[in-house]
């Protein structure tokens, strides 16, 4: 890397974001250090355009191919992830290949057998209320040879709601946008995974709100696999329905994205330079170019000349933006994506295609001698292509996770020592299960779970004025661990069929 001293204003933006402390300020200028590895991070920072790299690489540096940063690593120095060591010419992990035996003490205890089940749902089980009183059903029984217990309930949670997954690239609003039902606010678009947008409906202090009874009956109907209306402020119309496709402004998305623009290129990067000369694939979060990318490179790829408008994140890989055009960017003409053309490496009659993450859309250019693009029929080849990307993405659908906290009062109808009940829990000697079906307890204190909603049977899911959504829980231990926490002993009837 190189330090231009004169654009250079000491900020200190290159020191504090580059990853190995390879840069430091000296008389307020910054000073780039023998351990820099050329990754970048300093240039994409730095405001004043001060930094760039060095054409003359260091000739004892290998780059490493680990990731599309392609770091250059100096003898006995490490990479920008820190994984890899430059070690007398070749690279090394650092860190060693672990067993499941390594790590085993680390990852926990499962459940055992005899309690991975409950003897009984609480589905019809009903409420204890108030909670000081024994839960509904104490159940004893025998599992796999050993005396077990199973405690339910049907519980009322303030502290709940309900994360929905909606598999497409098609934009429905900005991330943090409210969430209606009508006008009324019951959550909020949260950050997309992937190929998915995400909605956070319910919690506490929606429920506890002026329109508590609607987020309540949201989450009630969304768990129980109901069609639900709503509406992205500034946004999208949904109408969502768990395990069905999503219908977005009246439209119905065929499927998701196979991966990113760069996911894509790199899975079919073969086919694609066997379709055309170079190839664009949009995406709203990287955007892929086959000429630049390690893995158009690696297939055979020549330099097209080509620029694109979004700003790029590492060769062949581009930021992209949000819209409602192709890809889920705001590219509605594909060739509004090139910025350029450098006329030295592009050839005339080059062809282009440009093509989405879920290949259902996609162009053929021609560049003429002009230096203007013409559109052509799909070949053969190019059709290949995108059907192989389309034929490989999953359908669009709806899923939800249920969220609740039981770490509360609920636990006083279970035993008489309800922080032993939640170490017992977070220790795998009680079982939570929602309904029959596995929940995933979050770490730290409290019992805070999520489960799958459809791994629990339709209609299981309620909602009370108070308001709350009402949840069917079980725990599930052995004889012996429920007597130590203090159990309603008293109360425990047989477990028959």
């Amino acid at each position: 890397m190189k330090v231009d001293k004169d654009k250079c204003i000491g900020c200190g933006y290159c020191v504090r974001d580059c990853p190995l402390s390879a840069v430091r300020l000296q008389d307020k200028k910054a000073v780039i250090l023998e351990n820099c590895t050329e990754c970048s991070a300093c240039i994409r920072v730095c405001e004043q355009s001060a930094l760039m790299r060095d054409a003359a690489a260091s000739t004892d540096a290998i780059t490493c191919e680990s990731c599309p940063i392609n770091c250059r690593i100096r003898e006995g120095n490490i990479g920008a992830c820190q994984r890899y060591r430059n070690d007398s010419g070749r690279l090394v992990r650092i860190t060693p290949l672990h067993t499941f035996e390594d790590v085993k003490d680390i990852v926990g205890p499962e459940p055992a057998d005899s309690i991975r089940t409950p003897l009984v749902t609480a589905i019809g089980a009903g409420t204890t209320y108030p909670d000081c009183k024994p839960a509904p059903f104490i159940l004893r029984g025998r599992q796999k040879d050993v005396d077990v217990v199973t405690v339910v309930t049907e519980a009322p949670l303030s502290y709940s709601g309900i994360t929905v997954k909606i598999d497409t690239d098609v934009a429905v609003g900005e991330e943090g946008a409210d969430v209606l039902v009508g006008k009324r606010k019951v959550g909020m678009l949260v950050t997309e995974q992937y190929g998915s947008k995400m909605l956070s409906i319910g919690g506490v202090n929606l429920l506890t709100g002026k329109d508590g009874l609607v987020v309540a009956r949201t989450i009630t109907n969304l768990a129980n696999r109901n069609s639900v209306r709503l509406a992205v402020r500034g946004g999208a119309r949904l109408e969502i329905q768990v395990g069905r496709p999503p219908v977005i402004d009246g439209e119905i998305p065929s499927n998701m994205r196979v991966g990113c623009g760069s996911a894509t290129l790199g899975l079919f990067a073969p086919l694609l330079r066997a379709a055309a000369d170079e190839v664009i694939i949009l995406d709203s979060h990287l955007t892929s170019l086959m000429s630049e990318h390690a893995a158009g490179v690696f297939a055979g790829a020549r330099p097209s000349g080509l620029k694109l408008k979004f700003r790029m994140s590492t060769p062949g890989r581009y930021f992209g933006d949000h819209g409602g055009g192709w890809g889920g960017t705001s590219i509605i003409n594909p060739l509004d994506v090139i910025s350029g053309v450098d006329q030295p490496s592009a050839r005339s009659g080059m062809r282009v295609l440009i093509t989405e993450t879920t290949g259902q859309k996609a162009s053929l250019f021609e560049l003429t001698g002009d230096g203007s693009f013409r559109e052509i029929p799909l070949t053969e080849g190019s059709m290949e292509a995108v059907k192989a990307i389309s034929s490989s993405c999953e359908p669009s659908r709806v899923s939800a996770m249920y969220m609740g906290g039981t770490g509360g009062s609920a636990r006083a109808g279970v035993a008489l020592y309800p922080v032993k009940l939640t170490r017992a829990v977070h220790a795998a000697k009680a079982h939570l299960t929602i309904g029959g079906a596995p929940a995933f307890v979050m770490p730290g204190g409290g019992i805070n779970f999520m489960v799958d909603v459809e791994r629990v049977k339709k209609g299981s899911f309620y909602w009370t004025p108070t308001p709350a959504t009402i949840c069917p829980v079980e725990y599930t231990m052995e004889l012996e661990e429920y007597e130590n926490m203090g159990g309603h002993v008293e109360a425990m009837k047989p477990f028959t069929i």
